[in-house]
């Protein structure tokens, strides 16, 4: 009978989906050392806003169908569960973006962008076509077909990024005079990247027309009752997310005090909260190979076992980035401007808080395969408030620097009340002890090289490459003899 790795086999997985994650999010994440040298503190800040109330709409226009189809899809016929799903997003997405095209003054009036109201039909453009493509891209995966997902991603970035240097780099004054021309002496370059992030999401829309090509109208509300029923929670599990992740993007400019442009604060946050890019790009990428392996692997034998094995590893990957980047700092600060780098000492904060978030999702699979997702959702939605309520205690006496504290309580205590109840729901064999070690030891090694002082610069980068090779030695060889037992091989029948 034959014999596979499943560390391996997620593994690869991640890394194939990697492809599809990793590499457009480090081509669109090139747009920011471009956009930090471009623009000042005030209009990345608008930009960084923006973009916050634009995922905020993409978790609603979805409304956690991405999850469902997955499930839905393992019960039933493939086709038509992405026919009616689809169909479901077509209907919504349509009236939304009627409703932005006559609403467009006044909500822009709303959140006081009254004199660039043109940034909402926009945003409302750009959220619509990526719902769109939400469901086709969740067939992709589920199909296996991992090379076309990552190869569309790619173009995406690719086309996104090439319109920016375009619109901002080789042609910026023709840019400027064009926008004034249509949307009047207020408009800025601001307004490209706009125009440029939609007309890749349009190019997007159209690359996948293959896998749509089979989609016919089928709206069957008998059919789609329990879907909703399962989605809903993770509807309000993802605006919950949205809340803890970009809820202080939103706020902090009426937060924070001692200062007469907060937007700029923004800029200087949300620039420095970019710098966690690895450990963002690397949940991300676990996210797209967990979620099928997950169920695939839950019927299995020892899969608990497993999933414990999982969460070692990727604790151990989340630490090593931890420990990367924030010893690294004098290399990744070049990523940011010289006007943002003010902001630099929030960089292992964001870190560790995305590593806590990146805990709690792994844990996470307790309420998704017991098909409890309303008690996923009122953890994500008791994460929200504590989000919400330290912001706005944190910002106004510790700028930015209290939201940054308040990614790290918040996802601290959704990770440790997700571990408690799940394990009352659906108890898995974590190794405490060797996942306390492993923290303990990062922790120590960040506070070694950071209070050794070593003034020479290659020196100290050297010592601090060093100190992340020991790390990495120390936990992976103490994890393979702890975990080979449970990877030399899983029956998969």
């Amino acid at each position: 009978m034959k014999k596979t790795n499943p560390i391996k086999s997620l593994a690869g997985q991640t890394l194939v989906y990697g492809m599809g994650t990793i590499v457009p999010r480090i081509l669109n994440y090139f747009l920011v050392p471009f956009y930090t040298r471009i623009f000042d503190q005030a209009l990345y800040g608008q930009i960084t806003e923006l973009y916050a109330y634009l995922a905020f709409l993409l978790v609603l226009l979805t409304y956690g169908m991405e999850t469902a189809f997955f499930r839905y899809a393992q019960k039933h016929d493939t086709q038509k569960v992405f026919n009616n799903i689809f169909s479901s997003i077509l209907f919504t997405s349509g009236i939304f973006f009627v409703a932005a095209v006559i609403l467009f003054p006044v909500l822009a009036d709303m959140i006081h962008y009254s004199g660039n109201p043109e940034y909402i039909l926009f945003i409302a453009g750009i959220v619509v076509l990526d719902a769109l493509t939400a469901i086709p891209f969740a067939l992709l995966r589920k199909q296996n077909k991992a090379g076309r997902f990552a190869m569309i991603k790619i173009v995406n970035v690719v086309v996104n990024v090439g319109l920016n240097l375009l619109f901002l780099i080789v042609i910026p004054d023709w840019s400027l005079q064009t926008a004034q021309l249509f949307f009047g002496a207020s408009a800025s370059l601001v307004i490209w990247v706009f125009i440029s992030n939609l007309l890749a999401s349009l190019l997007s829309l159209i690359m996948l027309f293959p896998s749509i090509s089979t989609y016919k109208w089928d709206l069957s509300f008998a059919f789609l009752k329990p879907v909703f029923q399962y989605a809903l929670p993770v509807l309000v599990v993802g605006l919950a997310g949205m809340v803890n992740e970009m809820i202080d993007k939103i706020l902090l400019k009426y937060l924070v005090n001692g200062t007469d442009n907060p937007l700029a604060q923004l800029g200087i946050y949300s620039a420095n909260y970019k710098l966690g890019v690895l450990m963002t790009l690397f949940i991300q990428m676990f996210r797209y190979a967990a979620e099928p392996f997950f169920f695939a692997e839950a019927e299995k034998k020892d899969s608990k076992q497993l999933f414990a094995v999982v969460m070692n590893y990727f604790v151990i990957a989340g630490l090593l980035i931890f420990l990367g980047v924030s010893l690294l700092i004098d290399l990744f600060q070049y990523f940011i401007g010289p006007d943002f780098r003010e902001g630099l000492f929030i960089v292992p904060i964001i870190l560790l808080a995305n590593l806590f978030y990146g805990i709690y999702y792994n844990l996470a699979i307790w309420y998704k395969l017991t098909d409890r997702t309303g008690d996923g959702a009122k953890i994500a939605v008791g994460g929200a408030v504590i989000t919400i309520v330290l912001n706005i205690v944190m910002v106004p006496v510790f700028g930015y620097a209290g939201a940054a504290w308040a990614h790290f309580v918040c996802y601290f205590i959704m990770m440790t009340i997700s571990f408690i109840w799940g394990q009352k729901v659906y108890p898995i064999p974590y190794q405490l002890k060797n996942l306390a070690k492993y923290l303990a030891l990062a922790l120590a090694i960040y506070y070694l090289a950071t209070h050794i002082p070593i003034s020479n610069h290659f020196w100290r980068l050297s010592a601090n490459f060093g100190w992340i090779a020991l790390f990495a030695l120390l936990a992976l060889s103490t994890e393979y003899k702890n975990s080979r037992h449970l990877i030399k091989g899983t029956d998969t029948s």
